[in-house]
């Protein structure tokens, strides 16, 4: 079946906006996306009882008010919780809700004066969806990750998904050594190779880089990270990081695990030097990492693990230096602050793409239980190909999902 997704009714074509139109032309990434699921349409304001057209409302304080002073507030309060209602029904973990309106903009809306100014805020519907769990994000953000010729989205393949690099249909193939920063005596570990692949994915535009180096390696955090300012580069929104993972509380070996957030343990940061700063485009360094796995991203994942029949976990990955396994203590250690995996890379090259402005989606597929006595990097090998095609069916999945314009 299908994973189900709320969106709203006027991005999908439909007039019920106040003046009694539907979204313009920036909808038609979200007629592609809903053509993709099953997409439950929604209205707040006609499902309190408002009509079409309507004089045009917006919140101030708790309150909404039309611009002819009158309180609504009870029509949009009314339409949030019938439209989460459906939401429910429905098992939908997205909402993609039109931007700044008084019911369903998502973390900027109109002030409450009529003037066009923004200000930081939900919607009322938004706030409510919020606080069920929901996802939420606008029409802008899905048209942003919509893959584009212009803007493919990259994909570095760690132990699990190699293969994926065989899908790929070239257009153009790039030596790492041709890379900026990228070390040119590098040379890859087991499971990897050094060439960058431009092309397509069932028609969806990518930049597959098939192999990584790592810190354990003696490479600095710049190094390692100079794949994604490439991927940014080359014009890439989206940047999809594979790796492989120890089991740190439970999770079973040969799942695919979706990474929801990470500890950066390594003692080291692409971001922590002048050069890394003026790497990543930043005139200062401080850069917020809460949030930095893409809550859009992660819902998609959900959807293709759910449509492909792979059951994925979720949680915390902790990064850490390496190349040694873990000890018994260590990994007790990490139990302790709640992280799920471990393992020796992805954690600045996910700070790199968040400083860059990217959205980011962390797969990892867990091959081992840590803190054993007998890890050993041919184990980790052979549970990463036997749960290979799990993996790649998720990514692929994702990228079904994503879609491209040029496509259709």
């Amino acid at each position: 079946m299908t994973s189900s997704i709320v969106m709203s009714d006027c991005l999908l074509g439909t007039p019920c906006r106040y003046d009694g139109g539907a979204k313009p032309v920036c909808s038609k990434a979200c007629l592609r996306l809903a053509s993709r699921l099953n997409t439950i349409p929604i209205c707040p304001e006609m499902m309190g009882g408002l009509s079409c057209p309507r004089p045009p409302a917006e919140r101030s304080g708790d309150r909404v008010l039309t611009c002819e002073g009158g309180d609504v507030t009870d029509a949009y309060t009314e339409g949030a919780r019938r439209s989460l209602e459906f939401a429910r029904e429905a098992d939908a973990g997205l909402a993609i809700l039109k931007s700044k309106s008084p019911s369903c903009g998502s973390g900027c809306i109109y002030d409450g004066t009529f003037s066009g100014v923004l200000v930081p805020g939900d919607g009322v519907c938004t706030e409510l969806f919020r606080q069920e769990g929901l996802t939420v994000v606008d029409e802008k953000l899905v048209e942003w990750c919509e893959p584009t010729v212009e803007h493919p989205v990259a994909i570095v393949l760690g132990s699990g998904l190699g293969a994926l690099a065989q899908r790929v249909k070239v257009v153009r193939r790039i030596p790492y050594t041709d890379i900026d920063g990228f070390p040119v005596e590098a040379i890859p570990v087991d499971g990897h190779r050094f060439e960058a692949l431009v092309g397509t994915i069932d028609d969806v535009p990518v930049v597959v880089y098939p192999g990584r180096i790592h810190m354990y390696q003696g490479y600095s955090a710049l190094e390692v990270t100079s794949l994604v300012r490439h991927a940014h580069r080359l014009g890439c929104r989206s940047i999809m990081l594979s790796c492989a993972s120890g089991s740190v509380r439970g999770v079973a070996p040969g799942t695919v695990g979706l990474i929801t957030d990470q500890i950066n343990l390594t003692g080291q940061n692409p971001l922590a030097s002048a050069e890394g700063v003026a790497a990543a485009e930043l005139d200062v360094p401080f850069v917020p990492m809460a949030g930095a796995y893409s809550a859009y991203l992660c819902e998609l994942a959900r959807a293709a693990a759910h449509d492909a029949g792979v059951d994925i976990a979720e949680g915390t990955y902790a990064g850490l230096l390496g190349p040694t396994y873990e000890t018994a203590a260590e990994i007790r250690a990490l139990a302790n602050i709640e992280a799920d995996y471990v393992g020796m890379s992805t954690v600045c090259e996910a700070i790199m793409a968040r400083a860059l402005g990217m959205q980011v989606l962390g797969l990892t597929l867990v091959t081992n239980h840590a803190g054993r006595a007998d890890n050993n990097h041919a184990e980790v090998l052979a549970a990463a190909d036997a749960a290979a095609q799990a993996t790649q069916n998720i990514a692929l999945g994702v990228l079904r999902l994503l879609g491209t314009a040029q496509a259709e």
